[in-house]
């Protein structure tokens, strides 16, 4: 399998193409407008979708469409958190083994936006 390497994306939610330097900003603006969720594609068919409920964020990677993808993780945290609300209203409660704190979620974004892939200092679980 090649290496992931950096491509343009774009914000589905209005089809404007975001860099890596404006992505954390143009979520967090997402966010303060109520809008926790965000899908991201790249034009090899990627997708990078990312949830919040303001204080944590669920971060997923798919390679291509039904793809179980790859996603955040925070081993070792034990507790849950609710109030990820999805565009179509559904309010969803995950793990946070499987979701990070928002600046840890906007900083793995911008990585896999700058670079094709998820920083290596960063828990990642792969769900293939």
């Amino acid at each position: 399998m090649m290496e992931p390497m950096a491509e343009p994306w774009v914000l589905v939610d209005g089809a404007v193409e975001v860099s890596a330097d404006a992505v954390a900003e143009a979520l967090r603006a997402r966010i303060a407008d109520g809008k926790l969720e965000s899908l991201l594609e790249s034009p090899s068919g990627r997708t990078l979708f990312v949830v919040s409920n303001t204080e944590r964020a669920m971060v997923m990677l798919l390679e291509y469409p039904g793809d179980p993808g790859e996603h955040a993780a925070d081993p070792g945290a034990e507790d849950w958190s609710d109030g990820f609300v999805l565009s179509n209203g559904q309010a969803d409660e995950y793990p946070d083994a499987d979701t990070v704190p928002l600046d840890e979620a906007l900083r793995i974004v911008r990585h896999i936006l700058a670079t094709g892939r998820p920083p290596a200092d960063a828990a990642w679980v792969v769900d293939r």
